[in-house]
């Protein structure tokens, strides 16, 4: 890999980070702890990420329970929880927190195969638009003391490499897919 193409295979490698990061938010009918990522708890006046709070465990396919480190934040766990999006009325006996998954429709799971695609796209395009960044840089090069011929080397680079990135995403996507309409 040339050095001079680093840059723009790191940003695409952000891209898919990014993309695979969003997709464990979304939930398929299995309690899957990453929906609880973004959820931040007032912590004695400071937002704290839930998994910082308390101990978050899948006792079962479809509940996420979450054991708090002081009983006094159950209150403000469940206050955090019911300001997020994750869209689940928690319950809580005293000691922990519950929140039980309903069984996902089968209208519900293709619109989220098509959130699913939707930022698939949103990852693709990314990619592009650092391609187009890398072929404008590689242009500028163009111009100083760099052949024509590296230059068009260096672009045919940049193009495999946009494509193997773009290809990766629709392997996501497809994963992804699957998983959301596995019943």
């Amino acid at each position: 890999m040339d050095e001079r193409l680093q840059q723009f295979e790191t940003k695409m490698k952000k891209a898919l980070a990014y993309l695979d990061e969003e997709y464990q938010g979304i939930r398929a009918g299995r309690a899957n702890p990453h929906v609880l990522d973004k959820i931040r708890v007032d912590y004695y006046g400071t937002p704290t990420p839930l998994q910082q709070v308390g101990n978050v465990t899948v006792p079962e396919p479809r509940m996420l329970q979450i054991a708090p480190w002081e009983k006094s934040m159950i209150k403000a766990i469940e206050k955090a929880i019911l300001g997020s999006d994750v869209g689940i009325t928690p319950s809580n006996d005293g000691s922990v927190i519950r929140l039980v998954f309903p069984e996902v429709t089968e209208e519900r799971r293709k619109m989220l195969v098509k959130d699913v695609k939707k930022k698939g796209e949103e990852a693709k395009v990314a990619v592009r638009n650092i391609r187009r960044d890398g072929n404008d840089f590689l242009k500028k090069m163009a111009k100083g003391d760099v052949s024509e011929d590296e230059v068009k080397d260096l672009e045919e680079k940049l193009q495999k490499m946009t494509d193997q990135f773009v290809k990766d995403v629709d392997k996501m996507v497809d994963v992804k897919s699957k998983e959301i309409m596995t019943v």
